[in-house]
């Protein structure tokens, strides 16, 4: 299973304003826990941090953990959206997990943590 003590965070340089991060990885891969088959999707974080922002080593090495990790797409994203919070406390997070296509079907999951901040798109 993923190690969220591998979250690392730093101080956000400007905690007085409300902006956005976005962080995007296009490379995230897990196993299908019915098939074994390999997933393969990119997964959008989009948050307003509040004290901490993520560090992105950590959050690449993190990823790395679902690799070889049988769980379905609403576990992974609803598992990264609950681990970043519990690791940044953000004012808003956003966790988008977009799901390469398999028999013709492909997959978005979204979660939100937080009220949105209106000026958000």
């Amino acid at each position: 299973m993923p190690d969220a003590s591998l979250l690392d965070c730093f101080e956000n340089p400007n905690p007085a304003r409300g902006y956005v991060i976005e962080h995007v990885s296009e490379e995230f891969t897990s196993v299908c826990p019915k098939t074994g088959h390999p997933d393969f999707g990119a997964v959008t974080v989009r948050f307003v941090p509040d004290k901490l922002c993520v560090e992105l080593k950590s959050l690449k090495l993190y990823y790395q953990g679902f690799r070889n990790e049988g769980i379905f797409y609403e576990a992974v994203t609803n598992r990264i959206a609950d681990d970043l919070q519990a690791a940044m406390a953000p004012r808003w997070l956003e966790v988008i997990t977009d799901w390469k296509g398999r028999g013709g079907i492909r997959s978005r999951v979204r979660v939100e943590v937080g009220r949105r901040p209106a000026d958000t798109p």
